[in-house]
């Protein structure tokens, strides 16, 4: 089996780094076919590229890729190949959740431009099912032209692991038993970090530290509202390198997901969640429809009402007054992990989705 991995895609995305790798572990040949030059010569270079290497079995164009859909389109009109589309970052279902674009002309564009790439692909990929019906109720697209594929996490990277005593932290002897909570990510609303500020209020006497690394849309007013609340058990980091991140999560006694309760984010299955149960860390987030398509709570999860600072802060608790349960909870989530999320299985649903258009 030869796949073409086709698009104008980052390469260290994890969603790319884990397909690739899983669907090499199958025994599959993957050749990337990527560029991210200025827009108007990115699809000759693609082009190029595309005629000047090997023949394929199947086009597989990665997430993030959604403006030169059509040139792959195109291709496999020309080479006669059939075409997977992962549309895991929609355009138009971004801008709405975002609120980015309020022009009617642009969110008419970003709704075309997703519709028809996903229409004339062979098969779809979306990472939950929830977002497998968003797609067909919102594009008006045959359900069964869609697949699920789970993201995962990168296990070479994200694993069970501790940190030696002198990197923890240290600052004061009492810090050695705080209860630690992480928090990362880019402060989209979906994350909906001001119910972790609010959460981080009510625990102020709880000997509760709360971290949180990252930048982004939401991070002026969070940064106010902490500071309005006077809080001093939330410290802020800025972005810190992705491979860095394996060593914050180590550190941390319970990792957070999202809890926004946007329409998006009653859908998805977060990034980060996948990490945190690949390092074996117990992990708090948001109840949802897309939430439970994995988790099950209090089981390798602890899912607490979503828009819900005071709910964030009851579950933190539970798991600061149960260390059995905390322990019970990451075991949980790391054999979920291992058993159904790994590179490797996810590749081999990748290939199983292959194959059936090849």
């Amino acid at each position: 089996m030869k796949v073409c991995y086709f698009g104008s895609y980052a390469p260290f995305y994890p969603r790319h780094k884990i397909i690739i790798k899983g669907l090499r572990s199958q025994g599959v040949e993957v050749t990337e076919v990527t560029d991210s030059s200025q827009i108007l010569i990115r699809y000759p270079k693609l082009a190029k590229k595309y005629f000047s290497q090997k023949d394929f079995d199947v086009i597989f164009v990665g997430e993030a890729s959604n403006y030169v859909q059509p040139l792959a389109i195109l291709l496999k009109k020309i080479t006669r190949k059939p075409l997977v589309f992962d549309t895991y970052v929609s355009l138009y279902d971004t801008n709405q959740d975002r609120e980015v674009h309020q022009n009617p002309l642009m969110s008419r564009l970003f709704y075309n431009i997703d519709k028809y790439n996903c229409h004339f692909s062979d098969v779809v990929l979306q990472d939950t099912n929830q977002n497998v019906k968003y797609f067909h109720e919102t594009f008006h697209l045959p359900e069964n032209k869609f697949r699920r594929l789970l993201i995962g996490a990168e296990d070479d990277l994200f694993y069970p692991q501790t940190i030696p005593a002198s990197d923890a932290d240290s600052d004061d002897k009492s810090r050695e038993s705080k209860f630690k909570i992480l928090f990362y990510g880019t402060y989209i609303p979906l994350h909906g970090i001001q119910y972790i500020i609010r959460a981080a209020k009510i625990l102020e006497k709880e000997n509760v530290k709360f971290k949180l690394i990252g930048k982004g849309q939401t991070f002026p007013e969070i940064k106010k509202l902490k500071e309005d609340l006077n809080l001093s058990n939330v410290e802020f980091i800025d972005m810190v390198p992705y491979e860095d991140l394996p060593q914050y999560i180590a550190g941390s006694d319970a990792c957070l997901g999202i809890f926004g309760g946007t329409k998006k984010s009653m859908r998805v299955i977060p990034t980060k969640a996948y990490q945190i149960l690949a390092m074996k860390k117990p992990l708090i987030t948001g109840d949802s429809p897309g939430a439970r398509e994995l988790l099950v709570n209090r089981e390798n999860a602890i899912l607490c009402n979503m828009a819900d600072g005071e709910s964030l802060a009851l579950s933190i608790l539970e798991l600061k007054n149960n260390p059995e349960m905390s322990e019970k909870i990451a075991k949980n989530g790391y054999h979920l992990f291992k058993s159904t999320l790994s590179p490797e299985k996810i590749g081999k649903e990748a290939l199983r989705i292959i194959k059936e258009v090849v």
